[in-house]
């Protein structure tokens, strides 16, 4: 299995930033993707940021040019740099990875258990 832990949540006025980090770890072959979905109040989740192996990204539009991505292979962490928060920002965050345990074995998709972001106006 694979586990994955999210840090850096909390709340920031409007205008501030915040890092998330989140680290995987257990029974890794290989990871594909790593990325962030939200979860605001009321609502579906859904993607902010994925980063692939290669380094692509791919940014939700509502957070381009205010979000980075980045990513440590050799630690297995992906890091979510997020500046000019706005209000719209506030969601349950999670981390995300598309990953495999064993050199056969199927491609799964993991979770972390999600962080708080709360952007005050």
């Amino acid at each position: 299995q694979v586990q994955l832990v999210e840090s850096g949540g909390g709340l920031v006025q409007a205008g501030g930033s915040l890092r998330l980090s989140c680290a995987a770890s257990g029974s890794i072959f290989s990871i594909n993707t790593m990325g962030w979905y939200r979860q605001p109040p009321g609502k579906q989740r859904e993607l902010v940021a994925v980063i692939t192996s290669g380094g692509s990204t791919t940014y939700a539009d509502s957070v381009k040019g205010r979000f980075t991505i980045s990513r440590d292979h050799a630690k297995n962490t992906v890091h979510l740099q997020m500046n000019s928060l706005i209000p719209e920002d506030t969601a349950v965050y999670y981390c995300n990875t598309y990953a495999r345990t064993r050199a056969l074995g199927s491609w799964s998709n993991y979770w972390g258990q999600g962080t708080q972001v709360t952007v005050s106006s």
